[in-house]
């Protein structure tokens, strides 16, 4: 197994195995410590030794060792006597059986509940959330939020802080408490699905990994809520959103823009099962964010060309979901189907609103969207600004390469 299979390994299965050590060691910090310690193992070895015949059960197993060797290392060992006797113990098994009697019955899972703890505010909940359990970095996590690094960081800091010091126990919550933290849970989810299904940073533009994880997060929690609507708004959301990514990059491994995919390649099985779903939220009336965004992608899901789309409709529910919640994002995305839906004019109008505004300096989809209206008006030296600009701020490998092509399209077109 080369270096590259470890890396790939690390980022599809760390956060699994991560949870597992917190539901048997009980400490945050001790599993998470032991787990890298345990991928850096693996990369010392196998490459040299090669894999074993089961590398999570390796990764678990070693992890164990390592947390032992760290308590035993620890000042406090005389303390910490019991503690080591406990880990020796649930060590003779690599793969134990859920306990009986769990509200959740999946590791990761209910590790994301006890993340999402309401002693914590909400966005350091799903930011620690993603960060030990969607593979996210912290750079990453910071992009998704439209936060400075730093900033994210030091937020991280304090929220492991205060579990530490409040005593907060990384444990499988009571089935009486599992509700209040849905909404968290939720964002969780969420955004490890938008993280897989455009990537902020890298050479891969789609994680799949990262898009079947949320998937089957989402389907535990259809299952786990029935009665709440909107977690079978957020899986038919992530279902229609994921039924096109055969379709979203090319031979090369470039981003194909939405009206030039190929949609005979779309999941029509993830399109009707997501349509379903979604049928069965409108039926039960009032519609939340991930309705509404499910709603969103069906009407993608429903236009065999995509000339069929019906923008309008698009534009008047992303005016819906601006109501429900709020965002500098939303409002990106119904300029965008505002230009769509009544020319590209109109939709540079509030784009030039949302930008005065500053809330998206930095973004660089704003710059790529408004370099792509520039260009459908026909002003392609601003789209050619626009571009670069974007360029300037960021996005992943497949991205940066789509609008280089962009850029020198409008260039040439531009200097004849």
């Amino acid at each position: 197994m080369t270096r590259e299979d470890i890396a790939a390994l690390y980022r599809q299965e760390s956060g699994a195995v991560l949870a597992t050590l917190i539901r048997r060691l009980g400490d945050f910090d001790l599993a998470e410590e032991s787990v890298q310690e345990a991928f850096a193992a693996a990369l010392d070895q196998w490459p040299r030794e090669g894999a074993p015949d089961q590398p999570i059960a390796w990764i678990v197993q070693t992890a164990k060792h390592k947390a032992i060797d760290r308590l035993r290392r620890g000042s406090l060992y005389t303390e910490k006597l019991g503690k080591v006797a406990e880990i020796a113990e649930i060590e003779r098994s690599v793969h134990d059986p859920v306990d009986e009697g769990q509200p959740i019955p999946d590791d990761l899972l209910r590790l994301l509940f006890t993340c999402c703890h309401p002693a914590l505010a909400i966005e350091t909940q799903v930011a620690l959330a993603l960060l030990t359990l969607g593979g996210l970095t912290t750079e990453e996590i910071a992009r998704a939020f439209l936060l400075p690094v730093a900033t994210l960081a030091q937020r991280l800091v304090r929220a492991k802080k205060k579990i530490r010091d409040a005593g907060i126990p990384y444990r499988i919550p009571d089935a009486h408490d599992l509700p209040e933290r849905l909404e968290a849970v939720m964002a969780v989810v969420y955004l490890i699905f938008t993280e897989g299904h455009a990537t902020t940073q890298g050479d891969a533009p789609i994680r799949a990994d990262l898009c079947a994880d949320a998937i089957r997060l989402a389907r535990l929690l259809v299952r786990l809520f029935p009665e709440t609507s909107e977690t079978a708004g957020l899986l038919a959301l992530l279902l229609l959103t994921d039924a096109r990514r055969r379709a979203r990059l090319d031979a090369r491994g470039d981003v194909v823009p939405l009206d030039e995919q190929d949609r005979a390649t779309w999941d029509r099985a993830k399109i009707d099962e997501g349509l379903t779903l979604l049928e069965g939220v409108i039926r039960g009336g009032t519609l939340g964010p991930y309705a509404l965004q499910a709603a969103i992608a069906a009407v993608h899901g429903r236009a065999t060309r995509a000339e069929d789309t019906a923008w309008s409709e698009i534009a008047t529910l992303y005016g819906l979901l601006a109501t429900v919640t709020p965002s500098p994002v939303v409002e990106l995305n119904r300029a965008i189907a505002v230009a769509m839906a009544e020319g590209a004019d109109q939709g540079l109008a509030l784009l030039d609103a949302l930008e005065a505004r500053g809330e998206l300096e930095d973004y660089h989809l704003l710059a790529a969207a408004r370099a792509d209206l520039f260009r459908r008006a026909g002003r392609l030296a601003d789209a050619a600004t626009s571009y670069r600009r974007a360029l300037v701020l960021g996005g992943n490998d497949g991205e940066r390469r789509f609008l280089e092509r962009r850029l020198r399209e409008v260039t040439l077109h531009g200097s004849r």
